[in-house]
């Protein structure tokens, strides 16, 4: 059975969405012909992705089950030209009382979105909107609830691992050149952070970030969601002498998982737990850990705390290990892929991170 290691306590994710005052009341309380609150999952993409999004849309799922909230689906696709127009449409429907969107590709449309529709809320994660009413957001944005993720922070472990893994000659057919590759989607902020917090972990375990960590970017017109292009990507850095690639890359990222896959090397994966999620068996087996972005998780105890009334609007929310906000699985492959003294080992960096000993850099 698989275990995940999710690292903190939910509790403290709770108090962390009722935390520091603002308005917690919720206004649309029971609402529809249903008796339901009702949320509307506007997506910049597509579900499909099996990870962020499809992350988000399980916890989401999760309120319908235990919560009792009904849940609406509206997928953009991946075209940015009507990305505008599809939130627009979306908010001025009277069929939800919390619109949900997630990545900082939408912070521009929740800012302007929100005091246009006063008595509705609004939910971003993954991205936060400017509470000090300097950009957008006329009414200061106090009917968004914003949480982002500390993905540096579990990024770091990614890094320190594949030093150790790597290091150690410990993969299946390792060459032991120490060459590690991490695939972007664009180089934006947020990914950016997997990317610093990665090198920090590389740095922290012994290996040199500078030669050892291959780094790219999918970028174009699709840049999450191109797994051809990522495919591409990750053959070259195999061909480089990598041992094992991590795609950061929403959907592009699948390619990734083929191509190890032709490679016969290994990948990590990212924010869902991709041993489950990948269809593919072979892929499947490719995935010795995945650096999960618990989307799903905040979202569902974003709900609980907006049902109790007690969310905190108004301010933005973060989360990071210490919070069950980030992690990484622990299942029967990662035991089998990495040795016992390493996994004591990540433990105990997980463990500092966790308190504070260990200060992991910022993209922010």
């Amino acid at each position: 059975m698989n275990k995940i290691r999710i690292l903190g306590a939910v509790a403290a994710l709770s108090l962390t969405l009722a935390a520091c005052g603002a308005s917690t009341d919720s206004d649309s309380a029971e609402s529809g012909k249903s008796g339901k609150l009702r949320i509307k999952f506007v997506i910049n993409g597509n579900l499909g992705d099996r990870s962020f999004f499809d992350s988000a849309y399980a916890g989401l799922k999760k309120t319908e089950k235990d919560l009792g909230y009904s849940l609406k689906v509206v997928e953009l696709g991946s075209d940015r030209t009507k990305w505008s127009s599809g939130f627009e449409d979306a908010a001025s429907g009277d069929d939800y009382d919390v619109l949900a969107a997630g990545t900082v590709d939408t912070v521009g449309f929740i800012s302007k979105l929100a005091p246009e529709y006063p008595d509705k809320k609004f939910w971003l994660f993954d991205g936060s909107v400017d509470y000090t009413g300097k950009s957008g957001c006329s009414n200061k944005c106090a009917n968004v609830y914003s949480v982002t993720f500390k993905q540096n922070e579990a990024a770091y472990l990614a890094g320190f691992l594949a030093d150790k893994l790597v290091a150690a000659k410990a993969l299946p057919g390792s060459g032991g050149n120490g060459k590690v590759g991490v695939i972007g989607g664009v180089q934006i902020p947020v990914i950016e952070d997997f990317v610093i917090g990665f090198k920090a972990g590389f740095k922290a375990a012994g290996g040199n970030p500078s030669s050892g960590v291959l780094v790219q970017y999918v970028g174009g017109d699709n840049p999450f969601g191109d797994p051809a292009k990522g495919k591409q990507i990750a053959s070259a850095m195999y061909g480089q002498g990598a041992e094992l690639v991590w795609p950061v890359a929403g959907s592009s990222g699948l390619g990734a998982f083929e191509s190890a896959v032709a490679a016969k090397r290994y990948t990590f994966g990212v924010d869902s737990d991709q041993f489950k999620t990948l269809t593919d068996a072979s892929q499947r087996q490719t995935v010795v850990t995945s650096i999960l972005k618990n989307a799903g998780n905040a979202l569902y105890l974003a709900a609980k705390a907006n049902k109790a009334g007690t969310l905190a609007y108004g301010k933005p929310a973060a989360v990071g290990l210490a919070e069950n906000g980030v992690g990484y699985v622990d299942n029967a492959n990662f035991d089998k892929l990495v040795p016992a003294a390493v996994r004591t080992e990540l433990e105990a960096q997980a463990a500092k991170v966790k308190s504070g000993a260990v200060k992991v850099p910022s993209a922010f």
